[in-house]
């Protein structure tokens, strides 16, 4: 009989339990982009932006931290609030305790060919900005954040990676903390280099429509298909030329027949857009940041990842910029989403542990014009 008693009392504490399990709230919103509005490249200066508020948020007066995270190449932030089941996993982690109560904001930095690289372009707008100044001042004045530098978490996956290290770097004085998952193309290395097959393609291409060719189909497992995109999109943000028609673009190489012409001004142009050699020109604002974390798989299927990601450490490690790195058994994906991927299991603690959740003053706090 004392069994039978303490089973049901079990049975009722984990029903009161999950009854007591709240759950947060997703907002999609549009504005308008002053750092994209002037662009050449046809980009559409009104954003979206899908931002999470935290359960109890409307009946509340309470103020929270801003985790920002940035999305991938030819992906979106609904695709990511989908594909990743980012609600549930913030919720789950609020409500048992992992994490407190944090806002989640997923800007879309999607363009008319996939990507930004979070990179100011004269051609397609400026992207970094748009990320660092336009998105934080719009979630600053739309909903209850700390509106101030250590109450703000950067990341990112892959293109996002890439990008919140190098946001990271130009708005130190933004944001206080960074965490950059498997970031792409940090630098030259492995199948990303200037022999890529993908800058032949886009050396041939008459137009838009050539560059796009067989991209979209599933059955196509041509990576240099892939590469002509992702390139052709990388020249719009490092190398733009709006007179060089039809893409508007400089190549850091390109082809006469199959004899590759090569250029030193447009490589150096492309290089100087790595966060891996961004790390020289700014370390005092990565030395300001109160944490850095870099993971990676080691199955990865970019094989450049691992490479670069290792070597960005490195760096930092030479020049004595404490930070994170770690490298799991995952290779781009499987080992993000789910409550044993590394979103719940490392980034969203890592930003519970950096981000500064109380009020500075106790005072209430005024949002930034």
């Amino acid at each position: 009989m004392k069994e039978f008693f303490l089973s049901i009392f079990l049975l009722l504490l984990t029903f009161n339990s999950h009854s007591q399990n709240k759950e947060g709230k997703i907002l999609v919103q549009k504005f308008h982009s002053s750092s994209i509005q002037n662009n050449k490249g046809g980009e559409d200066p009104m954003r979206q932006v899908s931002v999470y508020l935290p359960p109890g948020y409307e009946e509340s007066t309470e103020r929270y931290p801003t985790i920002y995270f940035l999305h991938g190449f030819a992906a979106n932030d609904n695709l990511l609030f989908e594909w990743l089941d980012l609600k549930k996993l913030m919720d789950e982690a609020i409500n048992k305790g992992r994490i407190r109560p944090m806002i989640l904001v997923l800007p879309n930095s999607d363009t008319r060919f996939k990507g930004s690289f979070y990179t100011n372009s004269t051609l397609t707008g400026n992207w970094a900005d748009f990320i660092g100044k336009d998105v934080v001042t719009y979630t600053d004045k739309n909903f209850r954040t700390i509106p101030e530098r250590n109450s703000r978490g950067l990341s990112g996956h892959s293109m996002g990676g890439n990008g919140a290290l190098k946001i990271g770097m130009l708005f130190s004085d933004v944001f206080a903390a960074v965490y950059a998952m498997s970031p792409a193309v940090l630098n030259w290395s492995h199948n990303f280099t200037i022999r890529n097959n993908g800058f032949k393609r886009i050396s041939k291409a008459k137009n838009e429509t050539d560059i796009f060719q067989g991209f979209d189909n599933p059955e196509n497992t041509d990576d240099a298909t892939f590469y002509t995109v992702v390139l052709t999109t990388m020249a719009r943000a490092y190398s733009p030329d709006e007179k060089n028609m039809p893409l508007q673009v400089s190549l850091p190489v390109s082809y006469i027949g199959d004899s590759a012409v090569y250029n030193i001004k447009v490589i150096k142009q492309w290089e100087a857009n790595f966060p891996i050699n961004m790390i020289d020109t700014h370390l005092e604002q990565l030395k300001s940041l109160k944490a850095i974390k870099i993971d990676w798989g080691r199955n990865e299927e970019f094989a450049h990842i691992p490479a670069t990601a290792l070597q960005f450490s490195k760096k930092l490690e030479a020049y004595r910029i404490n930070h994170f790195a770690e490298e799991d058994i995952g290779d781009h994906v499987n080992k993000l989403g789910g409550f044993d991927g590394r979103i719940y299991t490392e980034l969203f603690p890592f930003f519970d542990t950096y981000l500064k959740f109380e009020e500075p003053t106790g005072m209430p706090l005024k949002l930034k014009s």
